[in-house]
């Protein structure tokens, strides 16, 4: 398993950070926007194809 490479952190979320970039599998993804979630959970419904949420609901758009 590859690890995930993390930019310059540029805010926090629910006490996270937020990181301006980050790479999973040489693939590069750059924050977009804060995820809609609920008591329930993130609905993945959310994403468009060419992006991925990392906990806690963020999402990041594939470069």
């Amino acid at each position: 398993m590859e690890k995930k490479r993390f930019g310059q952190a540029i805010g926090t979320h629910l006490g996270k950070p937020i990181y301006e970039s980050i790479t999973q599998s040489d693939i590069h993804y750059f924050f977009d926007r804060v995820a809609e979630c609920d008591r329930d959970g993130c609905p993945l419904d959310q994403l468009n194809k060419d992006e991925l949420m990392f906990a806690p609901g963020l999402i990041y758009k594939q470069s």
